[in-house]
């Protein structure tokens, strides 16, 4: 089994496009298309459902799917273990982040270890937490540097690096700014923009308001934080911001004996194995896992 091909079947199955897969392969849709005819010729069944513009998988595509991942993630795997016999970290590292860690958390880690191993080439993608998740869990990611999930489930292990504290945030013009005293009850009755209903950040500020019986007014959501900010410093809606992000632009509000907070750090697949630049990085982000813990006794 030509394994161009099967890796083309996986970017076709995933993507539900040729086009799309094309361009994830860097290819023309006529060469993803040949592969996977040559795929379908070799094991003599149909892999695809054509209906027009939409792409299926059929019986046979989707009992094909799961063995592919597993076919590709033994070589890969291999080709690391055998790779890491010379002790050298060097080679390709595949690290995926999300964007709001990758602008405010990861530059200065990215230039310290590209300064120690210049030999790394760096494969960073930008996506959202819960993708990169999958990245992972999928095998095409070695790493990855998100918001961590409330639970993680084996065989993906997460490594806590920062705690990352949340404020509630509006425009110093909102009615909610000029407010001596506020609760979660005067907040849920005002236009919200939250991050998307499918992240872990959406969900721990949810949670915090369905403990009270109340629903947060939310009538937008966009999971880019930088954009959250640029809505809420116009003065719309009020929002749950990092504290690290806070400036002039937003106002603070300060509800007693409220708290929110998440954990943001690595995930990596245990039954995988790592290469030695992957190796490297993660005692990076330990390190500052160290450090950022003992800032936080020390206070």
């Amino acid at each position: 089994m030509d394994l161009a091909n099967l890796n083309a079947f996986i970017a076709v199955a995933e993507t539900g496009s040729f086009s799309l897969a094309a361009e994830r392969l860097h290819l023309t849709q006529p060469a993803v298309s040949k592969r996977i005819a040559a795929l379908e010729g070799q094991l003599d069944v149909r892999l695809f459902d054509r209906l027009g513009r939409e792409i299926g998988l059929t019986e046979a595509g989707r009992a094909l799917q799961p063995r592919a991942y597993q076919i590709l993630n033994v070589l890969e795997d291999t080709r690391r273990a055998l790779t890491n016999l010379n002790g050298d970290i060097g080679g390709r590292l595949s690290l995926a982040t999300s964007h709001h860690i990758g602008l405010h958390r990861l530059p200065p880690l990215l230039r310290a270890f590209t300064r120690a191993h210049p030999q790394v080439n760096l494969d960073i993608r930008f996506l959202d937490s819960e993708i990169a998740y999958d990245e992972v869990l999928h095998g095409r990611a070695e790493l990855a540097v998100i918001t961590l999930a409330p639970q993680t489930a084996e065989p993906v292990k997460a490594v806590k690096v920062w705690d990352d504290p949340l404020d509630f945030v509006v425009a110093p013009e909102h009615p909610l700014a000029r407010r001596p005293t506020i609760t979660l009850a005067d907040i849920s009755s005002h236009p919200a923009v939250f991050p998307g209903g499918n992240t872990f950040t959406h969900h721990i500020a949810h949670r915090l308001f369905e403990r009270e019986g109340l629903t947060p007014n939310i009538t937008m959501s966009t999971n880019y934080m930088e954009t959250i900010k640029m809505m809420v410093s116009i003065g719309i809606a009020w929002s749950v911001l990092p504290r690290s992000m806070l400036d002039e632009q937003v106002v603070r509000l300060d509800l007693p004996g409220i708290q929110l907070t998440r954990q943001l750090g690595y995930i990596r697949h245990t039954e995988r194995t790592l290469s030695n630049a992957a190796r490297a990085f993660m005692a990076l982000l330990d390190s500052v896992a160290v450090t950022a813990g003992r800032k936080a006794n020390d206070q």
